[in-house]
């Protein structure tokens, strides 16, 4: 980056994209510490997330580079969680199973994922032809509903096994046990209706770009 590029917002979106790998390997850990440090670090990075705009826009300090590396960011934080959701889902444990889903299926990353490489292929497209695609609203809730399944699996993980050694009981934990586990579930559905309905509202939005309705 050159001086001109390196600013706050900047590092904090650099630090973010670092922070990455170690979030997959706390994540993948059978230790409990450590998955309690995915979600920490997790939850650092969403936050990190919500800073360095608010920084940007505020201060102006809305750059190239940081249009380039926060999607990638973004992107980065969705494959270091939902591969390791998929690998200890299927192994088979007592504690592995993703809460009212059960192993997690392939079609759930394929369909996330999917949506990511077409997006920005299409963005590409998009900008080949002198169209900017921005961020659109149901983008951005897409975005949030994933943050919302990742953040609640990342935590079930370890605190269920935490309950189970120590023999958690009584209303409060199963009341909170069970909000937890409906929380994951569904905010997952609500993720997946929304990968979808974001991608086609971008088509829709810009369906000149490929021809339509010209």
């Amino acid at each position: 980056m050159t001086d001109s590029q390196v600013n706050l917002p900047n590092v904090i979106t650099v630090a973010r994209i670092f922070m990455c790998p170690v979030i997959f390997w706390l994540a993948v850990s059978p230790s409990v510490e450590a998955r309690f440090g995915a979600f920490a670090l997790f939850f650092a990075a969403g936050l990190s997330d919500v800073w360095d705009g608010w920084l940007a826009r505020k201060y102006d300090l809305i750059t190239d580079v940081g249009k380039l590396l926060d999607p990638i960011a973004d992107k980065l934080l969705l494959v270091v969680t939902l591969i390791p959701f998929y690998i200890i889902s299927h192994r088979g444990g007592p504690f592995d199973a993703v809460p009212w889903w059960g192993p997690l299926p392939l079609w759930v990353l394929l369909v996330i994922f999917g949506r990511e490489l077409f997006i920005t292929l299409f963005r590409s497209y998009a900008a080949n032809r002198g169209v900017v695609i921005a961020a659109g609203s149901s983008g951005k809730r897409k975005a949030m509903f994933q943050m919302f399944f990742i953040g609640g699996l990342l935590l079930w993980y370890p605190l269920v096994r935490v309950g189970a050694e120590r023999g958690w009981s009584g209303p409060f934990w199963s009341f909170f046990s069970t909000g937890l586990q409906a929380w994951v579930a569904i905010f997952l559905a609500l993720a997946l209706i929304l990968t979808v309905y974001s991608m086609l509202d971008y088509l829709w939005s810009y369906r000149r770009v490929v021809g339509i309705d010209d």
